[in-house]
């Protein structure tokens, strides 16, 4: 008897996530890329900013992280707008490689005990793992992927 109420509510539950998922997950990305990019706009408001000059020192942190936060606020913007994907996903893929920069430059800051052990930097910098992954489900849309159910399926799984 339950169960059939709770395939009913797993299948609009499941249908609801499907909707809005991609939806939530552009816009959640937005968000993160936009409000991390405001931040390095104002001189020691960042957690990053830190981290960026010690990392690209062989460039003018002065000039460089109002670039950078620019770069993220476009990426934000795009996302949150959800126009021009392809570029802002592009500029999104551009800048993940610099962000695995400390990994290599820095590896007393990314690391307590390597490799297991991650100072809260090297969390912060590999946290990005999940932003790439993002970023590839919401390329995956860009000639029209999607999320779908099969409602019917779903019932006979059960």
């Amino acid at each position: 008897m339950f169960e059939k109420y709770f395939d009913k509510a797993d299948i609009l539950i499941t249908e609801w996530m499907a909707k809005y998922g991609l939806s939530s997950l552009r816009i959640g990305l937005g968000i993160i890329f936009f409000w991390f990019g405001a931040l390095k706009f104002f001189p020691g408001l960042s957690p990053a900013e830190e981290l960026v000059r010690n990392t690209v020192y062989f460039v003018d942190p002065d000039l460089f992280i109002p670039i950078l936060a620019t770069w993220e606020v476009l990426i934000g913007i795009g996302l949150i707008a959800g126009k021009f994907m392809r570029t802002t996903l592009l500029l999104l893929f551009l800048q993940m490689p610099g962000t695995v920069l400390p990994v290599f430059l820095l590896p007393d800051v990314v690391w307590t005990s390597f490799p297991f052990g991650l100072t809260l930097e090297g969390q912060y910098i590999f946290k990005n793992l999940v932003l790439v992954s993002a970023g590839l489900v919401l390329g995956a849309t860009v000639r029209g992927g999607r999320l779908i159910t099969d409602s019917s399926e779903l019932s006979e799984s059960r």
